[in-house]
């Protein structure tokens, strides 16, 4: 990690978030996937891009407002444990899912609706407005990132500065965004093109990359365990 810049290394670490937490089919989407075959690649680029919008101010508050908390003594211990556990619980539900209309992360009935009363209250109309507030009623993007925000802090790979977690959130956007116009580029191309049963796949593709993530945390917190007690 010494060899590559902190700054840098908060933006690959964006990016890579970005793109995997895009990757299983949720709300935003299967609505690039519908609008985009119906009405062409601009407008799913459209949706895609205030989703993206949405994604990287949550990603925002949650550095800004709450990661700093969790990354100090036994806090921060009992963070690095509980992201671990999370991020397991993440990959164990997109590598199971067993359909892409499926949520794979259920907050419940009171979620749906503050989602559902957010999207009443301000009715969006445009492609745009249509994938921000989408984003901005799912309150389980926020608190993913905290989450995550709070993990990736206490694992130094963003570093508790200002220019460090501009670049982390950033790089998610960058993340979020590239997966979004190649969402919306394949939409354009024909709905059809991408069987449900690709989608699934690449879900479950998904679920083994943050498994992957979830073990190397694992490893890293054991190497520090035998460091302190040698």
């Amino acid at each position: 990690m010494d060899l590559v810049s902190p700054v840098l290394l908060a933006g690959i670490t964006g990016i890579v978030a970005g793109i995997l937490l895009s990757i299983p089919l949720g709300p935003i989407s299967l609505t690039i996937l519908n609008e985009g075959a119906r009405r062409g690649f601009l407008w799913g680029i459209y949706i895609g891009m205030g989703a993206t919008c949405m994604e990287v101010i949550y990603c925002f508050i949650a550095f800004t407002g709450f990661a700093s908390l969790f990354t100090k003594g036994w806090v921060k211990t009992a963070m690095e444990l509980f992201s671990f556990v999370f991020m397991l619980y993440l990959s164990y539900k997109f590598m199971s899912a067993k359909s892409v209309a499926a949520t794979p992360v259920d907050l419940g009935e009171r979620a749906h609706r503050i989602e559902a009363r957010i999207e009443e209250r301000f009715h969006p109309h445009s492609a745009f407005m249509t994938g921000f507030v989408r984003v901005m009623g799912n309150v389980g993007v926020l608190v993913f990132w905290v989450i995550l925000a709070a993990n990736f802090m206490s694992r130094d790979w963003v570093k508790p500065y200002w220019l460090d977690k501009i670049a982390c959130v950033v790089g998610v956007g960058v993340g979020t965004a590239i997966w979004f116009v190649a969402l919306s580029r394949v939409a354009s191309l024909g709905h059809g093109r991408l069987s449900p049963k690709a989608l699934l796949r690449m879900e479950h593709w998904s679920g083994i990359g943050l498994l992957l993530i979830a073990l190397g945390h694992a490893a890293t917190i054991i190497w520090e365990l035998e460091k302190q007690r040698h």
